[in-house]
Protein backbone atom coordinates (compact mmCIF):
# COMPACT_ATOMS: atom_id res chain seq x y z
CA UNK A 1 0.00 0.00 0.00
CA UNK A 2 1.09 3.28 -0.88
CA UNK A 3 2.25 5.51 2.13
CA UNK A 4 -0.67 8.07 2.85
CA UNK A 5 0.26 11.42 4.83
CA UNK A 6 -2.62 13.25 5.58
CA UNK A 7 -2.80 13.36 9.36
CA UNK A 8 0.41 12.61 11.69
CA UNK A 9 -0.91 12.22 14.92
CA UNK A 10 1.74 12.47 18.09
CA UNK A 11 0.95 9.68 21.13
CA UNK A 12 2.80 10.25 24.09
CA UNK A 13 5.37 7.61 24.45
CA UNK A 14 5.58 7.45 28.20
CA UNK A 15 1.71 7.11 28.57
CA UNK A 16 0.17 3.27 28.02
CA UNK A 17 -2.87 4.19 28.13
CA UNK A 18 -2.40 6.77 25.03
CA UNK A 19 -0.62 3.77 23.45
CA UNK A 20 -3.51 1.57 23.85
CA UNK A 21 -5.97 3.69 22.49
CA UNK A 22 -3.76 4.66 19.50
CA UNK A 23 -5.15 1.29 18.26
CA UNK A 24 -8.27 3.13 16.99
CA UNK A 25 -7.17 5.27 15.84
CA UNK A 26 -7.55 6.51 12.01
CA UNK A 27 -5.16 8.65 11.27
CA UNK A 28 -2.86 8.04 8.54
CA UNK A 29 0.25 8.19 10.71
CA UNK A 30 0.36 7.30 14.47
CA UNK A 31 3.44 8.45 15.86
CA UNK A 32 4.81 7.39 19.70
CA UNK A 33 6.38 10.39 20.45
CA UNK A 34 10.20 10.27 22.65
CA UNK A 35 10.74 13.71 22.34
CA UNK A 36 8.74 17.10 23.55
CA UNK A 37 5.17 15.24 24.95
CA UNK A 38 8.30 12.58 27.64
CA UNK A 39 10.14 14.35 30.33
CA UNK A 40 13.82 13.78 30.53
CA UNK A 41 13.44 11.18 33.47
CA UNK A 42 10.91 9.10 31.52
CA UNK A 43 12.68 8.87 28.48
CA UNK A 44 13.61 5.25 29.04
CA UNK A 45 10.12 3.78 30.58
CA UNK A 46 9.08 5.62 26.90
CA UNK A 47 11.56 3.17 24.73
CA UNK A 48 10.25 0.43 26.88
CA UNK A 49 6.83 1.09 26.46
CA UNK A 50 7.02 1.88 22.58
CA UNK A 51 9.02 -1.27 22.28
CA UNK A 52 6.55 -3.60 23.89
CA UNK A 53 3.78 -1.60 22.17
CA UNK A 54 5.48 -2.34 18.53
CA UNK A 55 5.31 -6.12 19.17
CA UNK A 56 1.60 -5.51 18.73
CA UNK A 57 1.98 -3.52 15.52
CA UNK A 58 -0.86 -5.83 13.82
CA UNK A 59 -3.81 -4.51 16.29
CA UNK A 60 -3.05 -1.26 14.93
CA UNK A 61 -4.38 -0.17 11.71
CA UNK A 62 -2.44 2.77 10.86
CA UNK A 63 1.06 3.21 9.61
CA UNK A 64 3.30 3.14 12.93
CA UNK A 65 6.16 5.80 13.31
CA UNK A 66 8.31 7.02 16.71
CA UNK A 67 9.26 10.41 16.87
CA UNK A 68 12.94 10.01 18.25
CA UNK A 69 14.45 13.32 20.14
CA UNK A 70 16.34 15.41 18.18
CA UNK A 71 19.82 14.85 16.53
CA UNK A 72 21.23 17.55 19.07
CA UNK A 73 20.38 15.96 22.10
CA UNK A 74 22.79 12.68 21.83
CA UNK A 75 19.78 10.91 22.70
CA UNK A 76 19.09 9.03 19.27
CA UNK A 77 21.50 6.11 19.81
CA UNK A 78 20.09 5.18 22.72
CA UNK A 79 16.57 5.52 20.88
CA UNK A 80 17.18 3.48 18.13
CA UNK A 81 18.32 0.86 20.14
CA UNK A 82 15.06 -0.16 21.59
CA UNK A 83 12.71 0.52 19.00
CA UNK A 84 13.94 -0.34 15.86
CA UNK A 85 12.44 -3.66 15.90
CA UNK A 86 10.15 -5.49 13.51
CA UNK A 87 6.59 -3.41 13.51
CA UNK A 88 7.88 0.12 12.93
CA UNK A 89 7.56 1.44 9.80
CA UNK A 90 9.27 4.46 10.33
CA UNK A 91 10.94 7.52 12.74
CA UNK A 92 10.58 11.02 12.63
CA UNK A 93 13.20 13.14 13.77
CA UNK A 94 12.53 16.05 14.86
CA UNK A 95 14.82 19.59 14.97
CA UNK A 96 16.71 18.18 11.95
CA UNK A 97 19.67 20.94 10.47
CA UNK A 98 21.78 19.68 8.14
CA UNK A 99 22.06 16.72 6.19
CA UNK A 100 25.39 15.27 8.13
CA UNK A 101 23.14 14.76 11.22
CA UNK A 102 20.62 12.32 8.75
CA UNK A 103 23.78 10.39 7.86
CA UNK A 104 24.91 9.94 11.08
CA UNK A 105 21.26 8.64 11.73
CA UNK A 106 20.90 6.42 8.63
CA UNK A 107 24.47 5.03 9.60
CA UNK A 108 23.21 3.42 12.98
CA UNK A 109 19.49 2.60 11.27
CA UNK A 110 21.41 0.67 8.90
CA UNK A 111 23.72 -1.27 11.69
CA UNK A 112 20.60 -2.05 13.28
CA UNK A 113 18.67 -3.27 10.36
CA UNK A 114 21.45 -5.59 9.25
CA UNK A 115 21.85 -7.07 12.64
CA UNK A 116 18.14 -7.38 13.54
CA UNK A 117 17.31 -8.51 9.79
CA UNK A 118 15.10 -5.89 8.37
CA UNK A 119 13.97 -4.09 5.49
CA UNK A 120 14.99 -0.24 5.52
CA UNK A 121 12.66 1.61 7.67
CA UNK A 122 11.59 5.13 6.51
CA UNK A 123 12.59 8.63 7.60
CA UNK A 124 10.54 11.84 8.31
CA UNK A 125 12.84 14.85 9.17
CA UNK A 126 10.96 17.66 10.99
CA UNK A 127 12.39 21.11 9.93
CA UNK A 128 11.81 23.13 12.83
CA UNK A 129 15.17 25.94 12.75
CA UNK A 130 16.11 28.59 10.68
CA UNK A 131 19.31 26.47 9.81
CA UNK A 132 17.07 23.64 8.82
CA UNK A 133 14.87 25.75 6.68
CA UNK A 134 18.05 27.13 4.56
CA UNK A 135 18.85 23.42 4.35
CA UNK A 136 15.28 21.90 3.29
CA UNK A 137 16.13 20.98 0.23
CA UNK A 138 19.05 18.98 0.67
CA UNK A 139 17.23 17.01 3.71
CA UNK A 140 13.82 16.42 1.58
CA UNK A 141 16.84 14.73 -0.76
CA UNK A 142 18.80 13.08 1.28
CA UNK A 143 17.68 9.41 0.01
CA UNK A 144 14.87 7.09 -1.13
CA UNK A 145 14.66 6.39 3.04
CA UNK A 146 12.94 10.35 3.25
CA UNK A 147 9.67 9.93 2.06
CA UNK A 148 8.34 13.34 3.95
CA UNK A 149 8.80 16.12 5.58
CA UNK A 150 6.93 17.92 8.70
CA UNK A 151 7.34 21.75 9.27
CA UNK A 152 7.54 22.73 13.14
CA UNK A 153 6.08 26.20 13.72
CA UNK A 154 6.89 26.64 17.22
CA UNK A 155 10.19 25.80 17.68
CA UNK A 156 11.44 27.67 14.53
CA UNK A 157 9.70 30.78 15.99
CA UNK A 158 11.53 30.30 19.13
CA UNK A 159 14.66 30.24 17.15
CA UNK A 160 13.46 33.10 15.12
CA UNK A 161 13.05 35.27 18.63
CA UNK A 162 9.02 35.40 17.65
CA UNK A 163 6.00 35.23 19.52
CA UNK A 164 3.58 32.36 18.62
CA UNK A 165 -0.11 33.67 17.03
CA UNK A 166 -2.66 31.71 15.03
CA UNK A 167 -1.41 33.58 12.14
CA UNK A 168 2.39 33.57 12.85
CA UNK A 169 3.64 35.72 10.67
CA UNK A 170 7.14 35.07 11.20
CA UNK A 171 6.63 31.69 9.89
CA UNK A 172 5.25 32.51 6.92
CA UNK A 173 8.28 32.43 4.62
CA UNK A 174 9.46 28.98 6.42
CA UNK A 175 5.81 27.76 5.62
CA UNK A 176 5.72 28.34 1.96
CA UNK A 177 9.35 26.81 1.30
CA UNK A 178 9.05 23.72 2.89
CA UNK A 179 6.37 22.16 0.60
CA UNK A 180 8.47 23.77 -2.20
CA UNK A 181 11.26 21.86 -1.40
CA UNK A 182 9.73 18.71 -0.69
CA UNK A 183 8.00 18.62 -4.32
CA UNK A 184 11.25 19.55 -5.96
CA UNK A 185 12.61 16.06 -4.15
CA UNK A 186 9.43 14.14 -5.64
CA UNK A 187 8.21 13.91 -1.65
CA UNK A 188 5.55 14.83 0.96
CA UNK A 189 5.36 17.79 3.25
CA UNK A 190 3.15 17.84 6.46
CA UNK A 191 1.88 21.14 7.40
CA UNK A 192 2.34 22.16 11.48
CA UNK A 193 -0.07 21.39 14.08
CA UNK A 194 -2.98 23.54 14.98
CA UNK A 195 -2.47 24.20 18.81
CA UNK A 196 -6.45 25.62 19.35
CA UNK A 197 -8.27 21.72 20.19
CA UNK A 198 -11.44 24.23 20.97
CA UNK A 199 -10.94 26.20 17.19
CA UNK A 200 -11.68 23.28 14.41
CA UNK A 201 -13.70 25.97 11.79
CA UNK A 202 -9.96 27.41 12.59
CA UNK A 203 -8.23 24.21 11.93
CA UNK A 204 -10.10 23.90 9.02
CA UNK A 205 -9.18 27.30 7.50
CA UNK A 206 -5.82 26.49 8.03
CA UNK A 207 -5.55 22.98 6.70
CA UNK A 208 -7.44 24.95 3.45
CA UNK A 209 -4.54 27.18 3.59
CA UNK A 210 -1.96 24.44 4.15
CA UNK A 211 -3.67 22.44 0.76
CA UNK A 212 -3.00 25.38 -1.33
CA UNK A 213 0.42 25.92 -0.56
CA UNK A 214 1.43 22.58 -1.56
CA UNK A 215 0.92 20.41 1.94
CA UNK A 216 -0.21 16.62 1.74
CA UNK A 217 -1.74 17.12 5.38
CA UNK A 218 -1.11 17.87 8.80
CA UNK A 219 0.49 17.17 12.01
CA UNK A 220 -2.46 16.45 14.16
CA UNK A 221 -2.16 16.59 18.62
CA UNK A 222 -5.73 15.44 19.17
CA UNK A 223 -8.33 12.47 17.79
CA UNK A 224 -10.76 15.11 17.36
CA UNK A 225 -8.76 16.87 14.59
CA UNK A 226 -8.16 13.76 12.69
CA UNK A 227 -11.80 14.03 10.78
CA UNK A 228 -11.83 17.76 9.65
CA UNK A 229 -7.93 17.25 8.76
CA UNK A 230 -8.94 14.20 6.56
CA UNK A 231 -11.74 15.96 4.70
CA UNK A 232 -9.85 19.16 4.21
CA UNK A 233 -7.07 17.35 2.70
CA UNK A 234 -9.80 15.00 0.41
CA UNK A 235 -8.98 15.27 -3.58
CA UNK A 236 -11.42 17.31 -5.23
CA UNK A 237 -13.02 16.10 -8.30
CA UNK A 238 -9.92 17.60 -11.00
CA UNK A 239 -7.32 16.00 -9.16
CA UNK A 240 -9.03 12.60 -8.71
CA UNK A 241 -9.94 12.98 -12.51
CA UNK A 242 -5.88 13.59 -13.34
CA UNK A 243 -4.78 10.87 -11.10
CA UNK A 244 -6.76 8.02 -13.00
CA UNK A 245 -5.25 9.95 -15.91
CA UNK A 246 -1.50 9.33 -15.07
CA UNK A 247 -1.77 5.78 -13.87
CA UNK A 248 -3.90 4.74 -16.85
CA UNK A 249 -1.21 6.64 -19.14
CA UNK A 250 1.89 5.60 -16.79
CA UNK A 251 0.96 2.25 -16.89
CA UNK A 252 0.67 1.67 -21.01
CA UNK A 253 3.58 3.58 -20.97
CA UNK A 254 5.77 1.37 -18.91
CA UNK A 255 3.92 -1.65 -20.72
CA UNK A 256 5.84 -0.58 -24.08
CA UNK A 257 9.27 -0.52 -21.86
CA UNK A 258 9.30 3.09 -21.72
CA UNK A 259 9.69 5.21 -18.52
CA UNK A 260 8.78 8.82 -18.10
CA UNK A 261 5.77 10.38 -20.77
CA UNK A 262 3.45 12.95 -21.11
CA UNK A 263 0.07 13.39 -20.22
CA UNK A 264 -1.43 16.53 -21.70
CA UNK A 265 1.64 17.70 -22.70
CA UNK A 266 3.20 17.75 -19.14
CA UNK A 267 6.02 15.39 -18.20
CA UNK A 268 5.41 12.63 -15.79
CA UNK A 269 7.51 9.98 -14.53
CA UNK A 270 7.46 7.21 -11.73
CA UNK A 271 6.87 9.97 -8.76
CA UNK A 272 4.04 11.41 -10.49
CA UNK A 273 2.54 7.93 -10.96
CA UNK A 274 3.11 6.90 -6.72
CA UNK A 275 1.63 10.74 -6.08
CA UNK A 276 -0.99 9.63 -8.34
CA UNK A 277 -1.57 6.21 -7.09
CA UNK A 278 -1.65 7.51 -3.71
CA UNK A 279 -4.52 10.04 -4.27
CA UNK A 280 -6.68 7.57 -5.84
CA UNK A 281 -6.47 5.47 -2.50
CA UNK A 282 -7.90 8.32 -0.65
CA UNK A 283 -10.77 8.23 -2.46
CA UNK A 284 -11.07 4.05 -3.14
Amino acid sequence: MTQLFRSLIFVPGNNHRFLEKAKKLQADIVCFDLEDSVPDDEKTSARKLIKNALKSRSEYSSSIFVRTNSPLSGKIPSDLKEIVQKGIDGIVIPKVNNVSELKKIQKLLSSLEKSKKLKPIQIIPSIESAEGVVNSYQIASFGKRVTAIVFGIFDLLNDLGVEYTKDAPGGKYSRYKIPVDAAAAGISAIDGIWQDLNDLKGLKKDCNFGKSLGYSGKSVIHPDQISTVHKSFYPNKTEISWAKKVCKVYLESTKKGKGATTVDGKMIDEVHHKQAKALLEIVE
